[in-house]
């Protein structure tokens, strides 16, 4: 990951864990006011920082509602 400011971020269905063209990627437990959410993932596509959440939780073991809705989406 670059020292570069995220782009875009993306909450991410089943499936996507393995992102074709992703280099760099670092994966980050964060704690929100609202709870956790799974890791973030981190990395670069074609030069684009970008960050991806698995909204079910990494295998499908969550359903979505089961993860606070503001925990996915807050900013810092």
């Amino acid at each position: 990951m670059s020292d570069n400011p995220i782009k875009i971020a993306f909450i991410v269905s089943s499936g996507l864990y393995e992102i074709d063209g992703i280099e760099n990627i670092v994966e980050k437990d964060i704690d929100t006011p609202f709870g956790r959410p799974d890791k973030i993932i981190t990395g670069v596509i074609n030069g684009i920082d970008c960050a991806f959440l698995p909204r079910h939780g990494r295998g499908h073991i969550l359903n979505p509602s089961e993860i606070n809705h503001r925990a996915k989406i807050y900013m810092r």
